[in-house]
């Protein structure tokens, strides 16, 4: 699911800002944007985010404004005596006029760079720390008024998804006793020397009219419904057993279509996989 948060303290001349983002995805996936002075809490940052949100694209982004007596610019002599000798000898070489000016020198790279004393100290990790748990609390909560919407839509999905199966429960027998007949009538129309009225035709008739029942299927079905209800309804990570489930759901309406010889079964069976289309599609950014 998608989402927001945002975190910012101060303390004893040290800000820290935070932003987190997430975007749909399937997988686990973050991504962090943070200073050189935090390298040393990377891993500790991404493993908060990881119990925090278990499914998404996660971005976390960090800035770091410390006070100007931790911050001190340093000048590489050597680099910069360096780039004065070889501007010099490029200008000679192409014979181009002009002075190399101080200006040029420190616009180089590497020739000016600032430097951050020390590693962050405990009390600059807890700065981090409350910037991002405001951060993330902000995002989860964004996220939650989001799951609420799509809670919302499943049900209502879930809820065609059973009315159809009962007019196909419903139509069932009309279907098996209409399937039988139409299987003795060709049976007629191919004029074998065994009567119609034999035994052993009956049996066989009856036999291959069985095969065709879909009564389990319909059950099954019913049951991974009420399993995707209960599912949605736990206060826990869902998504991919949401996902299993909307697997073995369209597992069952591919046996139901292929064994309902009903023009009107498979009418509703093609909207029952149009709508778990959309419900796998909703799936995809349950967490």
């Amino acid at each position: 699911m998608t989402g927001y948060g945002r975190g910012q303290l101060s303390s004893e001349g040290i800000q820290v800002l935070v932003e987190v983002q997430s975007v749909n995805k399937r997988q686990t996936e973050i991504l962090t944007n943070i200073p050189p002075v935090l390298a040393s809490l990377e891993s500790d940052i991404r493993a908060k985010i990881g119990r925090a949100i278990s499914r998404g694209r996660i971005i976390a982004t960090i800035s770091v404004t410390r006070p100007a007596s931790q911050v001190q610019p340093a000048l590489d002599h050597h680099l910069a005596n360096l780039y004065l000798r070889k501007f010099k000898q490029l200008q000679k070489e192409l014979r181009l006029p002009g002075e190399i000016t101080i200006e040029t020198i420190l616009r180089s790279p590497g020739v000016v760079s600032s430097s951050e004393k020390g590693l962050i100290d405990e009390s600059a990790r807890s700065v981090v720390d409350f910037a991002l748990d405001t951060a993330l609390q902000q995002l989860i909560k964004m996220r939650a008024k989001e799951g609420v919407n799509l809670h919302k839509d499943l049900a209502r999905r879930v809820r065609s998804l059973l009315q159809a199966i009962a007019k196909i429960r419903k139509r069932r027998p009309e279907a098996v006793k209409r399937y039988r007949e139409v299987l003795l009538e060709r049976i007629k129309k191919v004029d074998f020397e065994i009567g119609v009225a034999d035994d052993r035709l009956a049996k066989e008739v009856a036999l291959f009219a069985e095969r065709s029942d879909f009564s389990e299927e319909l059950t099954r079905l019913e049951s991974h419904l009420g399993q995707f209800v209960e599912t949605a309804n736990k206060q826990e990570s869902i998504g991919r057993t949401l996902e299993f489930i909307s697997q073995e759901i369209g597992r069952e309406l591919n046996t139901l279509s292929a064994k309902a010889n009903d023009a009107e079964i498979s009418q509703i069976v093609v909207h029952c996989k149009a709508e778990l289309e959309k419900i796998r599609e909703q799936v995809q950014n349950v967490e």
